[in-house]
């Protein structure tokens, strides 16, 4: 492409002083390394230096002439205020300093620029038109979108709310909570004892639009049905013996907020035909009452049973758990997300600096052994109870082996060894470690918080071959 300022000398040895001074600026503008481009009183394009075509792709010959709001950038659109119609920034303000804007190029892909430009004058007050110089900045907003993308990914995928864990499984569950945050149907979280079904719960109530409200939590393994019935819709005095008094139940308490139910598997019959009202007619009545009262509530519920079985037992009722299975959540084990424990102990430990005032640094790699080779069928919980368990017992700013609990040291080394009796991470957390440090094993181990000859037993275990 030839640029309509850019014209080639006559002659070889033709001096710089013989050219003639639009040839010069000619030369000038178009070994410029950024954009510049000029346009007349109506806005129409009068120049067009070799970097613009770069840039857009554009050659000087396609755009003389044109109106430059062909370009349909944020500031190129309009024309002279005096025109009648749109007024172009440039001609509104006279001046244009470091504004951000995009423009389209020959492919009518946005193209993102750094705009500095001015309206020209003569030297006696004429407006002669318009100059622009553009700066291509489109790697700098993509790699502007890569980080913010990282902050976003590193600030999120550790934690959610109380939640943590980086492990992709936790991932899959930080999106179905962002999901179910987003709407208001019933959600059903499921897991084993201990994996943090009531931390979903609240990060989702906390994370909806429900958050202002009230968040209550009613766990119904520990209450009998009359107990149960009573805590959940309330009583009216003398609806049974002891109710000496007019009581207001959970979900009254709960309007306009979150109620969440702990181990609804275990709630009875009657129980589940009251609770399948709330869900379906949005209202109920006290015990021993008559009088319906509406109630403006989202309903969470957990459980460790698989309430499907039980519905095949007849144990449960069917109906009630489509209704409350509208949105099911499954919260992974410990033993299924072993890279995360790094991470949690990590967390474990600094909760426990600031709540008792000590400066407990970590573990020393063989606690990391054990821990790691645990099969953990507590879970978070019994993880948590193990590092509080040896931080009481601490006498240094490292929690060594003689803290841990006895179940915790003879479940982690059985066989030859700590590593040797651990089941090990799952492919996809291995290869996740290794993938993430470039394949260098030592990083690799670190994050997973083993040492290499252990690493080394995974890696054979699962079949991975070295890079």
């Amino acid at each position: 492409m030839e640029s309509v300022t850019r014209k080639n000398p006559s002659t070889r040895d033709q001096r710089l002083g013989d050219l003639d001074p639009a040839d010069f600026l000619g030369h000038v503008l178009d070994t410029m390394p950024g954009g510049l481009y000029t346009v007349d009183t109506d806005g129409r394009v009068t120049s067009w230096n070799r970097a613009m075509e770069e840039i857009t792709g554009l050659s000087a010959s396609e755009v003389l002439g044109q109106f430059c709001s062909f370009l349909e950038g944020d500031t190129c659109f309009g024309g002279p205020c005096s025109s009648g119609g749109d007024c172009c920034p440039l001609f509104a303000e006279g001046i244009i300093q470091g504004r951000r804007c995009t423009i389209k190029g020959r492919d009518g892909r946005p193209l993102s620029i750094m705009k500095n430009a001015r309206l020209m004058y003569s030297p006696g007050g004429e407006l002669l038109g318009g100059i622009e110089a553009v700066t291509d900045i489109s790697s700098l907003v993509d790699l502007e979108h890569q980080l913010a993308q990282l902050r976003k990914e590193v600030s999120g995928r550790a934690r959610f709310g109380r939640i943590v864990g980086s492990h992709p499984s936790m991932q899959r569950l930080y999106e179905m909570i962002e999901m179910a945050a987003s709407v208001q149907t019933s959600v059903l979280i499921t897991g084993a004892t201990g994996t943090g079904k009531e931390l979903v719960a609240k990060a989702i109530h906390q994370s909806g639009h429900r958050k202002e409200g009230p968040y209550v939590r009613v766990h119904c393994a520990a209450l009998s049905e009359t107990l149960l019935e009573s805590e959940l819709f309330g009583h009216v005095r003398g609806s049974f013996t002891g109710a000496t008094a007019n009581r207001k139940g959970r979900f009254e308490a709960a309007d306009g907020g979150t109620v969440f139910l702990d181990e609804i598997g275990d709630i009875s019959e009657t129980v589940q035909t009251k609770l399948l009202r709330v869900l379906q007619e949005h209202e109920f009545e006290r015990v021993g009452d008559s009088r319906t009262i509406p109630v403006d509530i989202r309903v969470i519920t957990a459980t460790n049973r698989d309430l499907e079985k039980l519905c095949d037992e007849g144990r449960f009722r069917r109906d009630l758990y489509y209704r409350l299975a509208v949105m099911p959540i499954t919260v992974p084990n410990l033993r299924d997300r072993r890279s995360d424990l790094p991470l949690l102990i990590e967390h474990f430990i600094e909760r426990l600096n600031s709540d008792l005032g000590r400066s407990v640094r970590g573990v020393t790699p063989e606690v990391m052994e054990r821990l790691m080779a645990y099969h953990w069928p507590g879970n978070v919980r019994e993880l948590e109870n193990a590092v509080e368990h040896a931080f009481v017992l601490a006498r240094s700013d490292s929690l060594d082996t003689d803290c841990l609990p006895g179940s915790v040291i003879e479940g982690g080394s059985r066989a030859t060894g700590p590593a040797a009796a651990a089941p090990g991470p799952d492919l996809e957390t291995v290869q996740g470690a290794l993938d993430a440090t470039g394949w260098n094993r030592t990083r690799a181990a670190e994050s997973l918080g083993v040492s290499r000859v252990t690493l080394w037993k995974w890696m054979k275990k699962l079949g991975i071959s070295g890079r």
